[in-house]
């Protein structure tokens, strides 16, 4: 399910989502009690709309869908897990200023043509 630019993401959807995507994706694990979930929120709302074709970004509700979390080893929240080419391929754990999420998302991508 898509709301906005970001990609809801379920136990379901995920390894179809995720690991085919051919676009580099961002994940976001989350719940809604975590407070730097919510803080990062609208900075993973800024990327999204940025990075429209360059990049993915998608949330995990970990209470929701706690199959893929738990496959996946996810035991803080926030926890941000970058793919590429269906491989994890960086992470990123805690609620980061968009500076610091810009630079993380970077050095994966190929550069934008003008």
């Amino acid at each position: 399910m898509q709301e906005g630019n970001i990609l809801h993401l379920s136990d379901a959807t995920y390894d179809q989502e995720v690991l085919q995507s051919t676009t580099p994706i961002l994940v976001d694990f989350w719940a809604p009690w975590c407070g730097p979930c919510r803080m990062i929120g609208p900075v993973l709302e800024d990327i999204a709309a940025d990075y429209k074709g360059r990049i993915k970004v998608g949330k995990v509700n970990v209470d929701e869908n706690p199959l893929v979390a738990t496959r996946l080893g996810v035991r803080s929240i926030p926890t941000l897990l970058l793919y590429k080419g269906g491989q994890v391929v960086d992470q990123m754990v805690g609620a980061v200023p968009k500076a610091q999420l810009v630079k993380f998302i970077e050095k994966w991508l190929e550069p934008a043509v003008s």
